[in-house]
């Protein structure tokens, strides 16, 4: 966006000869006959164009860092059923973020070596050639001169078609740049031209290329998305809002794709006798051993109709997500929001999955945290009853199969897994733990390992006891203490008086830079990299660049939570500064 706005000079010093406004064709406003009285409000206008010529340009300065630009759902259709995107030139913000972010690490500085302003597709393409060289094809001529810094991958149509979409800058050099890659693919070698029946296609219009099986297939999504773009499409623009700000990498699935997949079951597993257990052939030794290099190939089955009865019911309900990798205060963040039907957001209904961990010491190395509803298991067996009831068997219902497992295992079930779990439950591990003295140890009581539990103390606490008394002489690993309406269990009589305590940890800096919406979390879990003595750098023994490009790690952490009917998801990998 550009001002139309005349530019203005600063005011002029006193005792100067001031310079009049132009109007309309530039021709000089008449002198005034007296200065002091009608010399204001021309110097005031000035003022007030300079001003507004001054916040245009800010504005447009703005925009342009902070714009995203054209992308390549522009290009392509309303109708496309899955889209990833990537975006090799990201708003200002998201570049040096991403640098500043990328060069803390030594492999990557040394290696790349980038800026901002650096070729990314020369280095790519670069790597691509040094590993399958492609004769008489040069960057600068046949790439750099019309390729621009977007591209997708998309499928598209009812029965599914996978297409590319790029970014181009020149139509025409596009056009010949993309027939020398299909010679290429075909011939290994960019002058020779290409058999009719190469296997890639193209088609070029305006700003964007699409590339396909065929030129004639790519034609059309060229043409159906003229018609109707996805970025135009209320569904997309909706998940994508929904999943935050713009990064590098964008993805969106459409409510149409899971009925997409159903009806095309055979086309991506007709080679199974059902989805849980393909015929699979390999190449085998003459001892009868299997080749781990023999080909491997499958029957050509058509997949069971209760098969597609089963997938078409986990995906019942599934109406649209989409997910942005981004760079966002020194951190890799991946966020996502999709509704995906009850079957799913019953496992992330609670805002309790955080509520047991906030409260874990502040040098907790990793936790794993969950909230829970009450009547969870039930909702959650009559859910598997309804889309698996052939494992349970057929006579079988949701009481007999808990009436089966009290009485195998001595509890009541559903109610004392139910008070087990309480609101809140966290598995953590302590500063000292290690792999080696977990596996070395004989009965727990030096691994700082256990889990804490917010609920009915006193409940839980009997069905510990049920529980132990069929651990019998394994009794002492479920240690327990209990206090304030949390229990702490642990074979580690420190570990377990360290967790009973409120030891703050969804106050520490690491928890909250990583961590989102913890107070309405229904699943949370975090890593604290540098707890203890830089634990993780230490896992890297005597590996110098190891260590070096270990040690900017600070934390990474997931949290879930539901906004009505859409899951929410967002994973982050911090740095230190």
């Amino acid at each position: 966006m550009s001002s139309n706005l005349p530019p203005s000079a600063a005011p002029e010093p006193e005792g100067s000869q001031a310079e009049y406004l132009e109007q309309g064709s530039g021709a000089p406003l008449p002198p005034a006959a007296a200065p002091a009285r009608n010399l204001r409000p021309f110097v005031i206008g000035g003022v007030a164009v300079a001003g507004l010529a001054v916040a245009g340009g800010a504005a447009w300065a703005a925009m342009s860092f902070f714009s995203t630009g054209s992308q390549p759902a522009e290009a392509l259709p309303g109708s496309t059923l899955a889209y990833l995107a990537v975006d090799l030139d990201p708003s200002g913000g998201q570049k040096i973020e991403a640098i500043r972010t990328l060069n803390k690490f030594p492999a990557f500085k040394d290696e790349l070596d980038l800026d901002t302003d650096d070729d990314i597709m020369k280095r790519l393409f670069d790597e691509i050639q040094a590993d399958a060289e492609c004769a008489n094809l040069d960057y600068e001529d046949d790439i750099a001169s019309w390729l621009g810094n977007r591209a997708g991958v998309a499928v598209v149509d009812a029965e599914p078609t996978v297409v590319g979409a790029i970014q181009v800058t020149d139509a025409e050099a596009a056009e010949a740049g993309l027939e020398k890659l299909r010679n290429c693919g075909a011939n290994g070698d960019a002058s020779e031209p290409a058999p009719a029946d190469a296997e890639m296609g193209f088609a070029v219009e305006g700003d964007w290329a699409v590339v396909a099986e065929t030129d004639d297939i790519a034609a059309r999504v060229l043409a159906d998305g003229a018609e109707g773009s996805l970025a135009d499409d209320s569904a997309y623009q909706t998940w994508t809002e929904r999943a935050g700000d713009p990064g590098i990498v964008t993805v969106y699935v459409a409510a149409d794709a899971a009925d997409a997949l159903v009806d095309n079951l055979d086309r991506f597993f007709g080679s199974a006798e059902d989805l849980g257990g393909l015929v699979i052939e390999q190449s085998a030794y003459d001892d009868g051993t299997v080749s781990s290099e023999g080909d491997v190939t499958v029957a050509g089955e058509q997949v069971p109709d209760d098969t597609a009865e089963t997938m078409e019911s986990l995906f019942e309900g599934f109406d649209g997500m989409a997910a942005t990798l981004r760079f966002s205060d020194g951190a890799i963040e991946l966020e996502q929001a999709g509704s995906f039907g009850s079957q799913f957001q019953l496992l992330y209904a609670s805002d309790r999955g955080a509520d047991a961990m906030t409260t874990l010491p502040s040098d907790t190395v990793a936790a794993f945290g969950v909230g829970f509803e009450e009547g969870w298991l039930r909702a959650l067996a009559e859910q598997f009853a309804q889309q698996f009831g052939d494992l349970m068997g057929e006579d079988m219902t949701v009481d007999d199969m808990f009436e089966e497992l009290s009485t195998q295992t001595g509890l009541d079930i559903p109610q004392d897994v139910e008070t087990l779990t309480g609101e809140s439950m966290v598995f953590a591990l302590g500063p000292d733990f290690s792999p080696e003295q977990f596996m070395s140890s004989g009965d727990g009581s030096d691994v700082p390992m256990g889990v804490k539990i917010k609920g009915d103390a006193e409940g839980i606490e009997e069905v510990l006891d049920k529980l132990r008394d069929l651990a019998g002489t394994d009794a002492d690993i479920i240690g327990s203490e209990s206090a304030d309406g949390f229990v702490a269990i642990s074979p580690s009589d420190d570990f377990r008086a360290a967790l009973l305590e409120d030891g703050g940890l969804g106050d520490t800096a690491a928890f909250k830079d990583v961590i989102r919406e913890a107070e309405q979390a229904g699943a949370v879990f975090y890593v604290d990299f540098d707890a203890g003595d830089d634990w993780l750098v230490e896992l890297s023994g005597d590996d110098p660049e190891a260590k070096a490009n270990l040690a900017p790690l600070s934390a990474v952490g997931g949290s879930t939570w539901t906004e009505g009917d859409v899951i929410h998801a967002v994973l982050r990998l911090t740095t230190d500064d």
